[in-house]
């Protein structure tokens, strides 16, 4: 079940779904709210390493965090995909979790706004980060302050016992993979595993 615009509506009012900046009356839409993007952008580096290893390399230090300011423009190419991060900052209860899904005005551009990690888990509290894609054939201008996404809004059957507190928790910036960190301490039979 997904909860509607008269639902989304009375938990923002309550707090207890907490968006921040959100103006309600805009940025509601029938079954979720509409995010804004933000203005800062990680960017990663290609040209000093072969490739990524996901067991042994901090992703922090094969990345660049840039700021867009308000009123500028970042300009994605094709092929290229950067994280970015939404303007608000949301906070999930224990029993509610979100789904983010791009906007059809820009997937018919050929922008993806997240390659895979859509949901977002009860008890989080940060901004989002976003990983978006131009998969057309021009280099799109995205502009901080836009409607970029939106956020959905789904019931889970009973409130969580273990709420996120996870590795990005609280993030205001968009965070590299912190995928090595799983790694760590392993026997190297095991990494191969996964």
């Amino acid at each position: 079940m997904v909860l509607s615009d008269r639902d989304i509506k009375l938990n923002l009012k309550s707090g207890k779904i907490k968006i921040e900046p959100c103006d309600i009356d805009v940025q509601v839409s029938p079954v979720g709210v509409d995010l804004r993007l933000g203005n800062a952008f990680r960017l990663f580096k290609t040209t000093h390493r072969s490739h990524i290893d996901l067991a042994h390399q901090n992703l922090e230090l094969d990345t660049d965090l840039m700021e867009v300011e308000d009123g500028g423009e970042f300009m994605l190419h094709p092929g290229e995909f950067v994280l970015g991060i939404t303007k608000e900052t949301i906070e999930l209860p224990n029993d509610i979790a979100g789904r983010i899904d791009g906007r059809s005005s820009l997937g018919r551009l050929g922008i993806i706004v997240h390659s895979t990690a859509g949901h977002v888990d009860p008890g989080w509290k940060g901004k989002i980060t976003l990983e978006i894609s131009n998969i057309g054939k021009l280099p799109i201008a995205i502009i901080p302050g836009m409607r970029f996404c939106n956020i959905m809004f789904e019931p889970v059957s009973s409130p969580v016992e273990n709420a996120y507190k996870g590795k990005y928790a609280g993030t205001d910036n968009p965070l590299a993979s912190k995928i090595s960190e799983e790694f760590k301490g392993k026997p190297e039979k095991q990494k191969e595993i996964g």
